[in-house]
């Protein structure tokens, strides 16, 4: 049955990709389509209001600018809100204000799609903050990973030297992508009874005998954009383990379809872009399979049982159900936190904290290599960067210049692909050094052993690849872990879109070379494998050391090994 439940939910992905990797391409082609009568007036009128009147493509440097502009803008706007939150309105259960560490923190982590959470969202959000500030957050940032995603494949796919307008791409991931999307999902949740309210905590006498609070709010709304943009706030400090988030199996199904597919569909998008499908089909290859082996192992672990249980003669028929919900059991779990390390969305239906040693060293592999769907655009932009170095290497190896895409891969795009490669494992591993080498760090640890070491690395791989879920037992809301945290979120996210976009600019200005007989074909099973095996190798190459001092020695210790 937990097989069958897995089969099912992957097969109706695979059902979606297509038409939902066509409808993304045909939002962002700039073609005329039949969406433009539905959305066309709305865009026009908000066209008006921003002023947008010049609407032509933009090199890759005003893009990345206008992206950054807006992006500061939101945060400065927000972080005002999160300081003065106790006296604005709309808040009835009277949260006060936020602190300056942890406004920097919660603004910074929601602005880079991360919504790392080091406050608990019911008693540290007012209703007031959770809409205009954590919801819109939700939406503007995803919005902005998707259409960096889409000005780089414009870029590798078309001449001209031009990425498109990021403000008519802007408007457009909202207007036609996520708040239809947004609002659909909201109404099957609603239906499934999650809350959508704005009516304060409810207080209730229990049976025996005590006072129970009960917080509510406009929990819905925030859980369809939570899982569509892959940003994985809670509402609730429990996230999708809590039963309003997530109260039965269907609605864990729904979340899981609704993280999933945007990143699992890009691909297809990207292949229609470059006016070959095939290509797209072989770089979501690459993707599922690294995806399934990752899911396999998680699940097998958990499915096993922990060691030490075991050694006590308990039944553990179920598998290890620490930390987890019955009404999901290990299946579900197992499937929840593959996909939501895969797409970098760090919404949680189980405490990542208590998975079994190689249960835990699964999602902490999928964040480390940060190409396995990933985020809005972000495992589609990584994937297709070690695609260029799979490119660049085999070219090396028989004396040939690479090309990729008919564009000649020289040494300008390798160095900005260096920059972007290595920027990921140092924001990790010098944070989780520095970490235990102060005092600072080592406090927050509930585990001095291997574990201590999974929980600090898993906060700053976490942070890095913008994907928010955390081993809870960390003591994260500190000055250190609010700062560090915030400055590895800044430079995991905008360090690595300024490099790619230059990568696509530089690509996109370069003449097609005509194919010839020892033209390297990148849409064939040969190169999925080539791209399978880059990825493995770098991220071993980084991460592995790492992985063996953590979850892997730990693994060995609990099993007498």
């Amino acid at each position: 049955m937990d097989i069958l439940q897995i089969c099912i939910v992957i097969a109706v992905l695979l059902l979606l990709v297509k038409p939902v990797g066509s409808y993304i391409y045909h939002v962002f082609s700039n073609e005329a389509n039949r969406t433009d009568k539905i959305f066309g007036p709305m865009e026009n009128i908000l066209f008006k209001i921003i002023g947008l009147k010049n609407r032509s493509s933009m090199s890759w440097k005003k893009y990345a600018l206008s992206m950054l502009a807006t992006n500061i803008i939101l945060v400065a706007l927000s972080y005002l809100v999160l300081r003065l939150m106790g006296g604005l309105p709309v808040n009835p259960s009277n949260v006060g204000n936020m602190d300056a560490s942890l406004s920097f923190n919660t603004v910074i982590s929601f602005m880079t799609n991360t919504n790392l959470q080091h406050y608990s969202g019911e008693s540290g959000m007012s209703y007031l903050g959770q809409m205009i500030v954590i919801t819109m957050m939700m939406f503007t940032s995803a919005a902005s990973g998707l259409v960096v995603a889409i000005a780089f494949i414009r870029g590798i796919t078309r001449r001209g030297g031009g990425l498109g307008n990021f403000f008519e791409d802007f408007v457009k991931a909202h207007t036609r992508i996520y708040l239809p999307l947004a609002l659909i999902v909201t109404l099957v949740l609603v239906g499934l009874q999650v809350p959508q309210t704005l009516e304060p905590t409810v207080t209730v006498n229990t049976i025996g005998g005590t006072v129970q609070h009960i917080a509510m709010g406009p929990v819905a709304s925030l859980e369809s954009i939570k899982h569509l943009g892959t940003n994985g706030g809670g509402f609730f400090g429990a996230n999708s383990s809590h039963p309003f988030e997530n109260p039965r199996p269907l609605t864990n199904v729904i979340e899981i379809l609704s993280m999933w597919t945007i990143s699992a569909a890009l691909p297809y998008t990207f292949g229609r872009f470059a006016k070959n499908r095939k290509q797209g089909w072989i770089i979501f290859s690459a993707m599922m399979f690294l995806f399934l082996a990752f899911l396999c192992l998680t699940y097998v672990s958990e499915k096993s049982g922990n060691p030490l249980i075991n050694q006590l003669g308990i039944d553990s028929s179920q598998g290890s159900m620490e930390g987890k919900e019955v009404r999901f059991g290990v299946a579900q779990s197992a499937l929840f936190t593959t996909v939501t390390t895969a797409a970098t969305t760090g919404s949680v239906n189980n405490m990542h904290d208590t998975l079994t040693p190689l249960g835990g060293l699964a999602p902490l592999a999928e964040m480390m290599l940060n190409v396995v769907f990933g985020g809005k655009g972000v495992g589609l932009v990584n994937m297709l960067m070690y695609a260029i170095l799979g490119v660049f290497i085999c070219g090396l190896m028989v004396g040939r210049t690479p090309e990729f895409l008919g564009r000649k891969i020289e040494s300008r795009e390798m160095k900005l692909i260096a920059i972007a490669i290595l920027m990921h494992p140092l924001i990790i591993l010098a944070p989780t050094a520095i970490s235990f080498m102060t005092h600072l760090g080592t406090d927050a640890l509930s585990n001095p052993g291997y574990h201590g070491l999974s929980q600090s690395l898993y906060e700053f791989t976490s942070s890095a690849a913008n994907n928010g879920s955390g081993f809870e037992g960390l003591g994260d809301n500190t000055m250190f872990w609010n700062v560090s945290t915030g400055l590895v979120m800044l430079l995991g996210r905008y360090v690595s879109i300024i490099a790619l976009l230059a990568v696509a600019g530089s690509l996109s200005r370069k003449k097609t070379v005509p194919e010839t007989i020892g033209t390297f074909h990148t849409d064939t099973k040969l190169f999925a494998g080539i791209l399978v095996g880059t990825v493995l190798l770098i991220g071993a190459l980084t991460f592995l050391p790492v992985l063996v001092l953590g979850p892997v020695a730990e693994f060995l210790k609990i099993s007498g090994i």
